[in-house]
């Protein structure tokens, strides 16, 4: 079988057609949700939450209500009100989840800086020597060197002044560069004893330690462009740990790309960093606040509360 009907094999042609959609003013939208079924109890805050936020955003909050996704027909008794307390709900999980993560995030940084700055040097991520693919570590460099031009930090600035490197050593070049640069050079950083002495801090291998970075990356930036999450079905599938130092999770026959599992993932190395953390009691206090949420949709298993790794 040739190239061109492999291709033609497994991604069938579809005819396309142009958008011919028009643009609805807020009030023909309210008309239109209005005709499909759903209930709107106050227009008037209806249409300044619609002018606020964009019909084509909130619309991922109601489309669990629709009962023919094709013809965005909705459920008998759906209701506006439902679908903007997904979104609240959604919006404060994703607040949590960023506020949190910033601990896992800066604990990382301060672990690297140390560690690989005394095995190596305070510029050992610049040195491709140290990293198992070159072309990933110019790229990941490369990167790096546009956050530091770009930086406007005064600490970088009197680096410039007094020094002629190109670049700054660790624990200045950390405080500025992303937590996705942060991740790509420990994944690619070469095995030993360093790179597993950081991920055993957090309670895990380096492998699994590599593949929950590269997780939280995506989920921070999900939230950071203020995406739909709680029902998310994420496209990483962070590893499942084989040995875990500290208390995991018992029930493992659960999906590992749904937000019940990176939460799980964040709690895990909370509880490596600072046992004193609130995160847990958040959460639970956020599901108190939005009782219309099904946790089934963020991939909660039956019993979930009753998991060692959830007990505060």
């Amino acid at each position: 079988m040739n190239s061109a009907l492999r291709v033609s094999f497994f991604f069938p042609s579809v005819t396309k057609v142009p958008y011919t959609k028009p643009a609805l003013t807020y009030k023909a939208q309210l008309s239109q949700l209005k005709e499909r079924g759903l209930r709107i109890e106050d227009e008037g805050s209806f249409l300044d939450i619609l002018e606020k936020k964009s019909y084509y955003r909130l619309s991922g909050y109601w489309y669990p209500l629709l009962a023919d996704k094709a013809n965005h027909t909705f459920k008998k008794g759906a209701r506006f009100e439902d679908a903007y307390s997904m979104y609240c709900f959604d919006r404060d999980l994703r607040q949590l989840i960023v506020k949190e993560l910033e601990k896992v995030e800066i604990a990382v940084r301060a672990k690297m800086i140390y560690i690989f700055s005394h095995q190596f040097d305070p510029f050992w991520y610049t040195r491709t020597e140290n990293f198992k693919k070159s072309i990933i570590h110019n790229d990941t460099l490369e990167k790096i060197r546009t956050e530091f031009r770009r930086s406007d930090a005064q600490f970088i600035q009197a680096f410039r002044k007094k020094y002629n490197n190109v670049l700054p050593p660790s624990w200045t070049a950390f405080e500025v560069i992303s937590f996705g640069a942060i991740s790509k050079l420990f994944s690619n950083a070469k095995p030993g004893r360093s790179k597993r002495l950081i991920a055993d801090y957090f309670g895990l291998d380096d492998r699994t330690f590599s593949s929950w970075l590269h997780g939280f990356v995506y989920v921070r930036n999900v939230c950071a462009h203020h995406s739909r999450l709680w029902n998310r079905v994420m496209r990483i599938q962070p590893m499942i740990p084989n040995s875990p130092k500290h208390q995991w999770l018992n029930n493992l026959s659960i999906p590992n790309d749904r937000v019940y599992y990176i939460l799980s993932m964040i709690i895990y190395l909370l509880k490596s960093i600072n046992d004193q953390n609130s995160m847990i009691d958040d959460f639970k206090n956020l599901l108190t606040s939005y009782p219309n949420i099904h946790v089934g949709a963020m991939g909660f298993p039956s019993k979930w509360d009753n998991e060692p790794l959830w007990s505060v």
